[in-house]
């Protein structure tokens, strides 16, 4: 697969390794492997949803060459995401990010352990990547907040990654996903601000947009952020813990009628019916709302005359991130026909 491509993603992915059985890592005798990263997530479910309809995503990022690399490229590629745009780090000592889960039960939390510091990502110079070949023709650029924490690097990248989306015509999809263990919540503000002109759709829960973008408004946030920086929509997820592995998740979706920033058309809002969820994993599920919410936008937008469907992509994301919950590993590892059938008519009966 080569450009263009409906969706390209920009990020680190990581192996994640995690105890069997809630068990504690200093304790451990073996290790689940599994690939992981946010930006790849979405990657996987914008691919896997939208396969029959012949949408194609690309995921850029930067890899050491060598076993670790090339599980997690393979593992992109077995879900239909390319990997033509990933760059590779030849030093025989470069290395791949890795994150240790340590799943918990009430009262004990689970926790993340990081290994990622000098990843061949973190790595990365602000010039190796080709913007312009890339995101030719490209209709959505995802990128997320977590790639700009890793490096000054990384953030210049983002930044030009964004501005020459925007030159390509793309829509520039941010994600704060912000990591308290990899920068501090003033550091990670200044840059979503600066940021921000460059961004057309912002997915980020209201305490968010209050913490980082100096939102005031208690009723109307996400409104507030369309006007004040100019976006097409704001995506809040939200999540009510009924227990350590039983939640209740929703989302609602704030929208230009026009559908393009700078537009005059009203604002439309769209609550998707919330769901209570029992949680093999919760890792991934917000990577799985956009990767619905993306592959049914890019399913409707092959006419750029057409309107965005906000509701039926709210519907998707809805459906993918509830679904995602019962699926282990950080990857929404969904068919169309889930989805749907989650949006339609939602059943626990065993499928025989």
């Amino acid at each position: 697969m080569s450009p263009p491509y409906d969706l390209v993603s920009f990020g680190e992915a990581m192996v994640r390794l995690c105890p069997p059985g809630f068990g504690r890592l200093e304790m451990a005798t073996s290790l689940e492997m599994q690939p992981g990263g946010a930006e790849l997530n979405t990657a996987v479910g914008v691919s896997r949803l939208g396969a029959e309809r012949g949408i194609n995503a690309a995921w850029v990022s930067r890899l050491p060459g060598n076993p670790l690399g090339r599980y997690i490229a393979n593992k992109a590629r077995e879900h239909g995401v390319s990997t033509e745009e990933v760059v590779w780090d030849a030093d025989p000592d470069a290395r791949c990010g890795t994150y240790f889960l340590e799943e918990g039960a009430a009262p004990r939390a689970s926790s993340v352990l990081y290994d990622r510091a000098r990843s061949a990502f973190a790595q990365l110079r602000a010039d190796e990547i080709d913007w312009a070949r890339i995101l030719a023709g490209t209709r959505y650029f995802l990128v997320t907040g977590i790639t700009p924490a890793l490096s000054a690097d990384c953030l210049e990248a983002t930044r030009r990654a964004m501005g020459a989306a925007r030159e390509a015509g793309a829509r520039v999809v941010f994600d704060p996903n912000f990591r308290s263990k990899l920068w501090g919540i003033e550091a990670a503000r200044a840059v979503y601000l600066d940021l921000a002109p460059l961004v057309d759709i912002l997915s980020c829960s209201a305490e968010g947009l209050r913490t980082f973008y100096g939102v005031q408004s208690q009723d109307a946030p996400a409104e507030e952020a369309i006007e004040r920086f100019d976006l097409q929509a704001v995506v809040m997820t939200s999540r009510t813990e009924l227990g350590m592995w039983r939640n209740r998740v929703g989302a609602t979706v704030v929208a230009r009628d026009a559908g393009k920033s700078g537009s005059s058309g009203g604002l439309t809002t769209i609550h998707d019916r919330e769901r209570d969820v029992e949680i093999v994993d919760r890792l991934g599920a917000g990577d799985a709302f956009l990767g619905g919410f993306l592959a049914s936008l890019l399913i409707d937008g092959r006419d750029e005359s057409e309107k965005p469907d906000w509701e039926r992509a709210t519907q998707w994301g809805g459906a993918a991130a509830a679904l995602k919950h019962s699926i282990r590993g950080d990857f929404p590892m969904l068919t169309l026909a889930e989805v749907k059938q989650e949006i339609d008519a939602p059943a626990l009966r065993v499928q025989r």
